[in-house]
């Protein structure tokens, strides 16, 4: 059993395949995170994915001038889709989209200009007050997510 483990783990290790977050906090990539700043982003959606974007780039951890800047624009949209025989809305899709330019301080050069973006469906119950934190749960999840893939979308540039 040893004997097969040893040619696929070389194999393995020929593959080209790095760990991003060697190093961890003093790695290249997780300095390069934190080095990013963050900037006000408008509304509520705004407020939620702005404050997952300082989580998970460790910016909060990060001592001394920042080498980059987040700038993000958000539209929320949330849409009825499936119509009762009465005319009611049974079903409802939120969608978080993020248009994001990552800009080099030192240069004021756009490094990164894309879009990132989720959704959700819901679903419209009698109670409109579960409707609503059923919204809010859906905007809370989707922030979180959008701002995943900001950060990944940046590390990968960071690390290239």
């Amino acid at each position: 059993m040893r004997l097969l483990a040893l040619p696929l783990m070389l194999a393995l290790s020929a593959c080209g395949l790095h760990p991003m977050y060697a190093g961890g906090a003093n790695g290249a990539v997780a300095q390069g995170l934190a080095g990013v700043e963050v900037s006000a982003i408008e509304g509520k959606p705004g407020w939620l994915v702005r404050n997952a974007l300082v989580d998970r780039l460790g910016a909060n951890q990060h001592s001394g001038p920042s080498r980059y800047r987040l700038d993000v624009r958000l539209d929320d949209k949330v849409e009825g889709l499936g119509l009762l025989s009465d005319d009611t809305v049974a079903r409802e899709r939120r969608t978080l989209r993020a248009r994001y330019q990552l800009v080099d301080l030192a240069t004021g050069k756009i490094v990164l200009d894309e879009t990132a973006g989720s959704d959700a469906g819901i679903d419209v119950v009698s109670s409109e007050y579960a409707t609503i934190a059923a919204e809010q749960t859906a905007l809370e999840n989707l922030a979180k997510e959008v701002a995943d893939r900001i950060v990944v979308r940046i590390a990968l540039k960071l690390r290239g």
